[in-house]
């Protein structure tokens, strides 16, 4: 966040500049203080600032945000398993969210929601963050204009990584956070990241302005190196214990569940609905017996480096295990998972960074009984039709 005090001259009239523009406009908040965070993330480039800001005014329109805190609750499903909640304050007086990241069953969420539900959930949240800082502002009479992520990634695995669904989700909330309310968090503490965590890393990287990257600090599973970093910028009575704070629920739960769950996989109970995926015209069928002899294998080539596998596929009969192996290296490109694809399409992507012999593995082991009918399609592309 940017003192209003230390702008250059040259700020300064890109300000004033900007808010002719925009006087009539109608925001909520027309402080110099919210204006300068449209022009903070471009750079101070006025025109793209403005188009940043017009766009988002719409967004705003169709999503009906203005009164989103008003109109709607999330349904049962997202506040029993999409992990989010404010803890605390910092010690910069912003509000902290913590966040369960890695356990949180996205792919499951989703299967969860109409596209309107999930609209609003995601508008809806976006708004509480908003709300958290107003709230901060009213309770101490002190500017704070930013929040806090403490987002965890433990538990973060593959068989998320490698979801379609899943990847696509968290790409659409970021790129909505980042578009709609910009400079609004102060930092991201990203713990206990594991290694496939660069991957995504990488798909998000496009969305994030330049002014932001600093603010985000990324630590793997060592608690001696993150928490340090917490408590540095939190007081410990701000905290969660489970995060190395003194902060408990009244009952002593160290784990907080008053303020924020822990995500967890989502009973098929929840899902819209239990009739199955349609079939694609262009997919072929495979049956896969049950038993120790329950496997199919499909090889495929790659010639060319950084080659994207992508696949989808259902199954009549029940789920079904699925793995993806460099056969040169034995390598797994996504481990041995077993999916619910009896109930939702499976859909995903990997790359292929090296040329060679590709695997592509169904497994039926685990069933002592049941032949499953896969209905599949699987592609390799080059690098230059990455999506």
């Amino acid at each position: 966040m940017a003192d209003l005090k230390l702008l250059n001259d040259e700020q300064k009239a890109n300000l004033n500049k900007f808010r002719n523009i925009v006087k009539d406009f109608k925001l909520k908040d027309s402080s110099d203080e919210y204006l300068l965070k449209w022009l903070i993330v471009q750079d101070f480039n006025v025109t793209r600032a403005e188009n940043m800001l017009r766009q988002s005014l719409e967004w705003r329109r169709v999503r009906e945000a203005d009164d989103i805190l008003d109109t709607y609750t999330p349904i049962e499903v997202m506040r029993k398993y999409f992990s989010i909640g404010q803890v605390g304050i910092d010690k910069f007086g912003c509000p902290v969210f913590a966040c369960a990241f890695g356990r949180i069953d996205i792919k499951g969420i989703r299967l969860c929601l109409t596209n309107k539900e999930y609209n609003n959930f995601v508008t809806w949240l976006l708004e509480t963050f908003v709300l958290s800082v107003q709230k901060e502002i009213e309770r101490t009479g002190k500017l704070t204009l930013q929040m806090v992520f403490i987002l965890d990634f433990e538990h973060f695995s593959m068989k998320q990584l490698a979801s379609k669904l899943a990847v696509e989700t968290i790409l659409d909330i970021v790129k909505h956070f980042l578009a709609n309310y910009p400079d609004l968090f102060r930092r991201a503490f990203v713990i206990n990241a594991p290694r496939i965590f660069s991957v995504l890393f990488a798909m998000i990287k496009p969305l994030i302005p330049a002014t932001d990257f600093p603010k985000i600090k990324i630590f793997a599973a060592n608690k001696s190196e993150w928490l340090p970093a917490l408590l540095e910028e939190i007081d410990a009575d701000q905290l969660p214990s489970f995060y190395g704070g003194t902060l408990t629920d009244p009952d002593g739960n160290p784990k907080c569940p008053s303020k924020f769950n822990m995500g967890g996989e989502v009973p098929h109970t929840y899902y819209l609905s239990n009739n199955g995926p349609i079939a694609k015209n262009y997919m072929e069928t495979v049956n896969i017996m049950a038993g120790v002899s329950g496997k199919k294998k499909f090889k495929f080539k790659v010639d060319v480096p950084e080659s994207v596998m992508r696949w989808e596929f259902m199954t009549e009969g029940g789920d079904i295990s699925f793995r993806i192996y460099s056969k040169d290296s034995k390598e797994d490109l996504v481990p041995l998972v077993r999916v619910d694809s009896h109930l939702a399409m499976e859909e995903g992507q990997v790359t292929c960074d090296q040329p060679g012999k590709y695997v592509f593995e169904f497994d039926n082991s685990f069933s002592y009984l049941r032949t499953k009918k896969v209905r599949y399609h699987i592609t390799v592309h080059p690098p230059s039709e990455k999506v």
